[in-house]
């Protein structure tokens, strides 16, 4: 994939814009809520697809408009003409602990043939907990997974119930990148040996590519790139290649980054944020041998999922970064120039209007998918507002 270096950049203040809404609640009868809301260059219309979901977690759409989406706690439902199915059987065994549970979820690119899908969730062994990555396959009336194999377990489980990662993103060739988190141990981020910390890339079947930085040596074969703390999103840009990730940093500090093979992002050596006593964070801010990110927030803004958008209903999004965002909950908008790659500006959009945004997606037709990380939690649809007709 091509490799072009983009600059640095920041954003220190918390509002870019005001943002007017207005907010029609749900009625009794389950009917969808609409808000109109205007943005500095669109309107949009946000739907409420979907309510009373347990802290759901990933949500991705089918070929026929249908949409599945995790719960943390442990089940995958499928929304289809408004209706949230009960929980779909066949799910592999799942330890919904602090932070972890059932977390992502992709489809395969021969999805329409062979109905197969990823999950990304945390599991058990002897020594606690870790991300593991299994495929399955959707039958034919959504209701149940078959031939479900684990393709992937991080080799170092712990106690630790926090930062999995575990974001899901499907290359065109079919290969796999997925994030694992610190777990909360900051220096296993830099541990070629161990999984945590990382961007790691795989077969669909869990086979190690051949041209892996590490496939012959030197670190875990799985290993793409190194030094992240927690990343919680990751997406390709369908038009580049380019492969984006973003983390969670501690108190400041969260990143998008350009993960490329073999490099590594710096943490817990090198950060822009500080540790939640308000501490120095390693040795500063750059060092040899440590990638700067493509862009970072201080304070934090608890970046969820993203999304390189690419569709037809709003052109003027065409490559930019849509990021959830758990903190002020938003959905963020990096602007990125087509040439440079540079973030010119950044959009934050229906702060405090809905929860906390944990994923992001963009829909065959162009609409953007979100779902809120809440104990009542939601799927969000956005559209292009209708053109008033005088």
């Amino acid at each position: 994939m091509p490799q072009p270096r983009f600059p640095i950049t920041h954003l220190r203040t918390l509002s870019i814009l005001g943002l007017g809404s207005l907010l029609v609640l749900a009625n009794a009868a389950g009917a969808l809520a609409r808000d109109t809301v205007p943005t500095k260059k669109v309107s949009i219309d946000v739907e409420v697809l979907a309510t009373g979901l347990d802290h759901p977690w990933g949500v991705e759409p089918l070929p026929d408009g249908a949409l599945l989406v995790t719960e943390r706690s442990g089940a995958l439902r499928l929304l289809r003409d408004g209706k949230l199915s009960g929980p779909i059987s066949g799910l592999p065994d799942i330890a919904a602990e602090g932070q972890g549970g059932l977390l992502d979820i992709a489809l395969a690119n021969d999805f329409a043939t062979s109905r197969s899908i990823f999950l990304s969730y945390s599991a058990h062994d002897n020594n606690g907990l870790g991300t593991a990555v299994a495929r399955a396959r959707l039958s034919d009336d959504g209701t149940a997974l078959t031939g479900v194999e684990e393709i992937f377990r991080m080799n170092r489980f712990t106690p630790a119930s926090h930062h999995f990662g575990s974001r899901i993103a499907v290359a065109p060739d079919g290969r796999l990148y997925f994030t694992i988190g610190d777990r909360g141990e900051g220096e296993r981020a830099q541990d070629m040996d161990d999984h945590a910390g990382a961007v790691l890339r795989i077969e669909p079947t869990g086979a190690v590519p051949p041209d892996n930085p590490y496939a012959d040596g030197g670190g875990a074969p799985e290993l793409w790139s190194k030094g992240h703390r927690n990343p919680q999103g990751i997406d390709i840009d369908p038009q580049t290649g380019i492969l984006y990730s973003v983390e969670h940093g501690a108190r400041g500090g969260d990143e998008v980054n350009r993960p490329e093979a073999g490099r590594n992002y710096g943490w817990p050596r090198i950060s822009y944020g500080r540790h939640y006593s308000g501490a120095e964070i390693g040795i500063g801010t750059a060092a040899e041998g440590f990638e700067q990110p493509v862009h970072y927030w201080d304070p934090s803004i608890a970046p969820g999922g993203m999304a390189v958008y690419r569709g037809d209903m709003f052109p003027e999004w065409d490559g930019d970064l849509l990021v959830g965002a758990l903190r002020f909950q938003m959905l963020v908008r990096l602007d990125l120039d087509d040439d440079t790659g540079e973030v010119l500006s950044e959009e934050r959009m229906l702060k405090g209007s809905y929860g906390r945004i944990r994923d992001v997606r963009v829909a065959p037709d162009g609409a953007v998918l979100m779902v809120t990380d809440e104990d009542e939690g939601a799927i969000l649809r956005l559209s292009r507002t209708p053109p008033s007709i005088d």
